[in-house]
């Protein structure tokens, strides 16, 4: 399954990507909004996302790994709310500011604007893949499809060679048949001729 992305806003005074990067991980509990919920709800381990401070500083500063898929938020005991668990990937080099997202035109629909009333929203592989770029961030190999591409890549060459190897095992069996079968024939023709003569002369 295709590796999905998504932007999580935080306000930065009461839990940063500074503190996640030092506790090494956290549960995204708290969320009270039913689309909000249902995202989390539809997150993967796995899955990357975008980590965004609002109300202080209104910047993405870093990205996040889903760890753990959603289970019941402890916050919230008897309650139909969700959480997830988060890991640290890396600081992006270059934040990238809510006033720059909404000043490119290549992201004039990315859900941060269009549903910015929402703590955590679907983000696409263009978006993200146009926002790492902006950060002047390149995730590690793990973290892209990179590796699918390898293998895949890999998985054709190997095709490629095996169908070669056989084309030319095809194209070299009849060269080694018939000389054999003429060897073979040729011996055979000269005993049964010998005896043939020596019959006819004795009669």
């Amino acid at each position: 399954m295709p590796r999905q992305h998504w932007l999580m806003k935080s306000e930065p005074f009461k839990y940063s990507f500074a503190q996640l990067q030092k506790d090494g991980r956290t549960a995204w509990d708290g969320v009270r909004n039913f689309e909000a919920r249902n995202n989390l709800r539809s997150m993967k381990k796995g899955d990357l996302a975008l980590f965004y401070h609002s109300n202080e500083g209104k910047e993405i500063v870093g990205i996040v790994r889903i760890d753990r898929e959603a289970y019941p938020d402890p916050t919230a005991p008897g309650e139909d709310w969700s959480v997830v668990e988060v890991v640290p990937v890396t600081t992006l080099k270059a934040p990238v500011s809510l006033e720059v997202i909404k000043s490119d035109p290549e992201l004039a629909d990315i859900a941060l604007l269009k549903r910015s009333r929402l703590s955590v929203v679907p983000v696409s592989k263009a978006h993200f893949d146009h926002l790492l770029t902006m950060a002047k961030t390149r995730l590690a190999a793990r973290f892209t499809d990179a590796p699918a591409a390898k293998a895949d890549k890999a998985a054709t060459k190997a095709d490629k060679a095996a169908t070669k190897a056989d084309k030319a095992a095809t194209k070299a069996a009849p060269k080694v048949g018939k000389p054999a079968a003429k060897a073979a024939a040729r011996p055979a023709a000269k005993i049964a001729a010998k005896p043939a003569t020596k019959a006819g002369a004795a009669r």
